[in-house]
């Protein structure tokens, strides 16, 4: 396991992250793969849609774009407050501190269910995998996007011993035992030679 995928550590390492993350974020995750990516939801305005580990609020802004509310949901109180600074406590959004293994919100809740770049820090991605299809609507999808693992074997040490990268076997395994039967996988990049994300979209059975 990765330092970062632990909750404590993963907690502090956003409160100082936070304060130049929407400076950071870009280079590796920008708003044409975030729109991309929301584009195969294919959204509805009306529909009810919860972004898991919503950080400063960047997916959320684009999901916005989309359709009316978004329930956002983070464990970080630090990227929360500055995600308050763009849209208010009582707007658009309605926010919720929490854990992404441990959805406070009962069964087939939201007609989508987006999370980006916060899969690498679930200690277990498989039960938080789970929560989001047990949340899902019949019929609704979920997205994750993640790291991709790098080709390197250095930075493949590295980023182990960071966090959680993963490949598409490793994603197949993953969504397969989180009970997801339906996926497939998405490589995106900012642009040549960044680092690559994984975005996986993943329908819940009628």
């Amino acid at each position: 396991m990765g330092v970062l995928e632990n909750k404590a550590r993963a907690r502090t390492f956003y409160k100082y992250l936070s304060k130049v993350y929407d400076q950071i974020n870009p280079f590796i995750w920008d708003e044409r793969m975030r729109d991309e990516a929301i584009a195969m939801l294919d959204l509805s305005p009306d529909d009810k849609v919860l972004d898991v580990g919503c950080g400063t609020g960047f997916a959320t802004e684009g999901l916005l774009e989309h359709v009316d509310t978004v329930y956002g949901l983070d464990q970080s109180p630090h990227q929360l407050s500055k995600a308050f600074e763009k849209f208010g406590k009582f707007g658009d959004v309605r926010y919720h501190l929490g854990d992404a293994e441990r959805l406070p919100f009962k069964d087939d809740s939201f007609d989508a269910v987006w999370s980006s770049g916060s899969i690498e820090y679930w200690p277990n991605p498989v039960d938080a995998l789970a929560e989001c299809r047990r949340l899902t609507k019949p019929g609704g999808k979920v997205l994750i996007v993640g790291p991709d693992y790098p080709n390197s074997t250095v930075f493949q040490k590295m980023a182990d011993a960071i966090m959680l990268f993963y490949d598409e076997e490793e994603a197949d395994r993953m969504f397969t035992k989180a009970g997801y039967e339906e996926f497939e996988h998405h490589i995106q990049q900012s642009r040549p030679g960044s680092p690559r994300a994984i975005t996986t979209i993943a329908e819940v059975p009628e």
